[in-house]
């Protein structure tokens, strides 16, 4: 028996990069996924068929999470089909493509960046807290800018370290009801959203700012995620993990 099995999870902006490994990955462990997508209903089938071809079970669903309509026809799409939701990972996020100084950011940059990255996971966030199942997990994606305070990135790392905040918040919140509530925050990820604007010199500065000398790979979120949702991280809540490959 996988180690999900029986677990009904919910991963929001699921279609692409790291939400797609992650997707994928906890469907290969047994889990029920409602891959969620905004605009790429394509490659959410793609991954829907990746997760059922490997023992799955990966449904699409589309919805804005910067709608609190499109949140619980997502949470009501898992109960709908699979009766329960274990497992809810906020990954969806935008980025800006190039560096920001605050002195530069207009107020609709400013405005979208937190109604994707902040005010969308709050949603989930808020309707999670209402209908999760007791004993379930709850992953936010923040970012390692938060620490790091890199020129260029205010408003992108302060949309994350709001993420951060309602994390550590809502762990002690859902006190009695055995549901962990963790963040993993990566440093530079190989995927569209981290690649666009950026040339490969700038790419490979950014990866030798890390110990290891590279970017990281969507599944090596995903593995950190799979550890957390797991039996084996049930001892983790309210925590930060930086995956990051040691960049700090």
């Amino acid at each position: 028996m996988n180690m999900l099995t029986g677990k009904v999870c919910l991963v929001t902006g699921a279609s692409r990069g790291i939400g797609r490994a992650i997707a994928e990955r906890l469907g290969r462990d047994g889990a029920s996924v409602i891959v969620n997508y905004f605009q790429h209903a394509k490659d959410a089938l793609a991954v829907a068929s990746t997760i059922n071809a490997s023992g799955g079970r990966g449904i699409p669903v589309q919805g804005d999470i910067g709608k609190p309509e499109d949140v619980r026809k997502l949470f009501d799409a898992a109960v709908d089909r699979f009766g329960k939701i274990d497992i809810l990972i906020n990954n969806a996020g935008i980025a800006v493509a190039q560096k920001n100084p605050i002195a530069e950011v207009s107020d609709g940059t400013f405005d979208r960046l937190f109604a994707v990255n902040t005010r969308g996971v709050f949603m989930a966030l808020r309707e999670g807290a209402r209908r999760m199942a007791d004993h379930g997990r709850i992953i936010t994606l923040s970012s390692t800018v938060v620490p790091m305070a890199l020129p260029g990135y205010g408003v992108y790392a302060a949309t994350k370290a709001a993420v951060e905040a309602f994390t550590r918040v809502l762990s002690k919140e859902l006190d009695g009801r055995n549901i962990t509530v963790n963040a993993v925050a990566p440093g530079p990820v190989d995927t569209d959203l981290f690649n666009a604007g950026k040339t490969e010199a700038v790419r490979q500065q950014m990866a030798d700012m890390c110990p290891l000398h590279r970017l990281g790979q969507p599944e090596d979120i995903a593995n950190v995620v799979a550890f957390l949702v797991s039996d084996q991280g049930g001892w983790i809540n309210g925590q930060i993990i930086r995956a990051n490959g040691g960049m700090i």
